[in-house]
């Protein structure tokens, strides 16, 4: 019988609301908003919930390093790779990232759309060619993700009211 992976998920609260992060055989595999709730407490989950407690604070390191395995197709891991290597506080657009994969924008926005990681894996670094911002899957939409872009060009702290 195939027994199924370890998994595990605790509830962090942060200035953009409450954040559950997930667990599933020794990585990290989904961070979504959520009303509430702890779960079992792993000490990656707790590595995973100290790095955003830091990162909110404006002491973050990028890349994350924490094991991460998203589900995804093998064009979202390549979308979510080139994510993960856009150094905070820069943006790409949909299209940079389309040329570099050779594919199309709004596959480009389907895979961030659908980034099971957010902040983690840094979608909110993509935006539009117009300079707009796009779109944004969390809480908030595109106030949290100004928020985020905001934080990581000055520094400054979150408060709770982002």
């Amino acid at each position: 019988m195939i027994q199924p992976a370890h998994s595990a998920s605790i509830t962090a609260p942060s200035p953009v609301g409450n954040l559950t992060l997930s667990e599933r055989g020794g990585a990290i595999v989904a961070l979504a908003w959520s009303n509430g709730g702890h779960g079992t407490s792993t000490p990656l989950l707790n590595a995973a919930a100290d790095w955003l407690g830091g990162y909110f604070a404006g002491k973050f390191t990028f890349p994350v390093d924490l094991p991460m395995a998203p589900a995804g197709s093998e064009f979202q891991r390549r979308v979510w790779q080139v994510m993960i290597d856009i150094p905070p506080g820069e943006t790409v657009t949909y299209g940079d990232v389309a040329r570099q994969l050779g594919s199309a924008p709004r596959a480009v926005g389907g895979a961030c759309g659908a980034n099971p990681i957010p902040i983690l894996i840094p979608c909110h670094r993509v935006v539009g060619s117009n300079g707009g911002l796009g779109g944004y899957s969390g809480a908030g939409g595109l106030t949290t993700k100004r928020a985020l872009l905001d934080l990581e060009t000055t520094g400054a702290p979150l408060s709770r009211a982002a």
